[in-house]
């Protein structure tokens, strides 16, 4: 894949397939509405798109800031990437935060003229230590490291609003936090500061704005206290992490967005996370890319049937996430493609949904 387009070539061969993908979503596009009016919770298509894909392009040797600092792809990687995704047909990505890398992204869909929307999101930091209520947290984390995380997550908020100003072309909607409010993260935020953080965010930025996190926690008091503070609601669900084989993967994704709307019946509904692992050490015989591409297949059916955004997670697989010590470790083999660019079996049905 050549990787030094520009927007004549790149527009040209997006042209063709946009000749044969299907325009016309079953659901409704969300946009922002009065405060007040009532609403109902239904399957919700973001920027009028039902699939849609969690990148972060992170190849070997690189990786987000662990505390001895970052090192990004680079511009020509990530063309590379975003060239990928649109002439699969791909109109709708995520970005889990707006540092430097994402606004790399961002730059680069706006001067290029990528035909890709992004929902961006601001990562917040822990400003609580849950040592006690997260597995692999060994030992609490300092006051003084908390009290500085608070700070950067402020500044992460200004980037986010400074972004979704810049590019109102290309930002679609904003999501405040991830997984920051499930009992079992490693970076876990009060709920009244990330309600704080949403209400910030919304008076500030034009787009729908949202939180991430699983779905069991969104039917939990604090759940939908927060949702009705939001334009819609974003759920992760991944059944194979709950113990479940891909036979009942559908089945069981499903159950948890009708458990969600239950709860919370007046909010539309979005899936930010749902995936299955192609290799894991710990799923056993359950991870495969022959599950992958069932589980994936079956979940872009449900999502067109019912005009619901679903984020697979994730586009390419990242050697960096999980125990360096594990490299058949579940968190770096999600990806539809391989870290060195190759499509999984998945692919084919990323492409069949059109």
């Amino acid at each position: 894949m050549p990787t030094d387009l520009r927007a004549s070539s790149f527009l040209a061969a997006c042209l063709v397939l946009l000749g044969s993908c299907s325009s016309s979503p079953a659901g409704e596009e969300l946009s922002r509405g009065s405060e007040g009016t009532a609403r109902k919770s239904v399957g919700m298509a973001l920027a009028g798109e039902t699939a849609a894909l969690s990148y972060s392009g992170f190849r070997v040797g690189q990786h987000p800031d662990r505390g001895d600092g970052e090192r990004n792809p680079s511009r020509s990687e990530i063309l590379e990437d975003l060239t990928i995704l649109s002439l699969q047909g791909v109109r709708l990505i995520r970005l889990y935060d707006s540092g430097t890398n994402s606004q790399d992204v961002l730059r680069l869909i706006d001067e290029e003229a990528i035909p890709i929307k992004v929902l961006l999101g601001s990562w917040l930091r822990a400003e609580v230590s849950n040592h006690h209520g997260c597995p692999w947290l060994d030992e609490p984390i300092p006051t003084a490291v908390l009290v500085e995380n608070k700070r950067q997550n402020a500044l992460e908020l200004k980037r986010t609003i400074r972004l979704a100003v810049q590019y109102p072309e290309v930002i679609c909607a904003i999501n405040v936090g991830n997984e920051a409010l499930v009992e079992w993260n490693d970076h876990m935020v009060p709920a009244d500061s990330v309600l704080d953080y949403v209400r910030t965010v919304r008076s500030s930025v034009k787009q729908p704005v949202t939180v991430a996190d699983n779905w069991a926690w969104w039917t939990t008091d604090a759940g939908i206290e927060l949702a009705a503070e939001l334009d819609f609601v974003g759920v992760h669900s991944y059944p194979v992490w709950e113990g479940k084989g891909v036979e009942v993967g559908l089945a069981s994704t499903v159950s948890d967005i009708e458990s969600v709307q239950a709860a919370i019946p007046n909010v539309p509904v979005a899936i930010l996370e749902a995936g299955w692992a192609s290799t894991s050490a710990e799923f056993g015989e359950r991870a495969s890319e022959a599950a992958q591409e069932r589980y994936v297949a079956e979940l872009l059916g449900w999502a067109n049937e019912t005009g619901t955004t679903v984020f697979l997670f994730e586009a390419f697989d990242e050697p960096w996430k999980g125990d360096p010590r594990n490299p058949a470790g579940a968190e770096k083999h999600w990806g539809l493609w391989n870290v060195d660019r190759t499509p999984k079996a998945a692919v084919a049905a990323l492409a069949d949904r059109r």
